[in-house]
């Protein structure tokens, strides 16, 4: 083996070693429309990965629904459960992560990122997946902090875009906080609801 051989079959070997170790776990979402894999990225957002692997192993996310949906914008769910006769709740949930939209991770299209309210450390269990290239929700974004991205979509992109071109509308859903839910009208809610059936972890 000649010098070369040698030194290319190093880089080789080191880049192997290099993308297993950036490779993330990844969960299976199971909607109603078919499924999309995530890969999470525990080195850029680790404590947003736990809290997403901690609701997703006591099977919080089982039963919920897309219910915010806005083309080109983003599909939000996992907050909203839906029982057996379609009707849907919010979710007592557990308390917020801290934000880490300061990883240098991209609200790019196709990825995966915490939903949360006007208080930049707010996140639970909401999520949302880019339809689009949403660079506005980058960090410093709009309030000096942004949306943490943590995750990709790696299989079933197209799934997402049928979720993305469901038809919206205003309905009124039981939400608010601590269990005490009562109905609220909010927009660009699925008339026809796309359920997440399932999410677990794969791989």
């Amino acid at each position: 083996m000649n010098v070369f051989t040698s030194f290319f079959t190093v880089v080789a070997v080191s880049s192997a070693f290099a993308s297993f170790a950036v490779a993330g776990p990844k969960v299976l979402l199971e909607t109603s429309v078919g499924n999309i894999t995530i890969e999470l990225n525990e080195e850029k957002a680790p404590k947003t990965v736990a809290n997403f692997l901690k609701y997703t192993n006591e099977g919080f996310y089982n039963n919920t629904v897309f219910h915010r949906v806005i083309s080109g914008f983003m599909v939000q769910g996992g907050g909203f459960g839906v029982d057996d006769e379609g009707n849907v709740e919010q979710k007592a949930t557990s308390d917020p992560v801290e934000n880490e939209a300061k990883n240098g991770l991209k609200n790019e299209k196709g990825t995966i990122a915490m939903a949360r309210t006007s208080d930049p450390h707010s996140a639970t269990a909401q999520f949302f997946i880019n339809h689009g290239d949403n660079s506005n929700l980058d960090y410093p974004s709009f309030d000096g902090w942004g949306y943490a991205v943590f995750g990709k979509v790696v299989e079933g992109m197209d799934v997402v875009e049928k979720i993305a071109e469901v038809e919206t509308g205003q309905k009124d859903l039981l939400a608010g906080q601590g269990g005490n839910t009562r109905p609220q009208k909010m927009d660009d809610v699925p008339l026809a609801n796309v359920v997440i059936k399932s999410v677990k972890v794969v791989e």
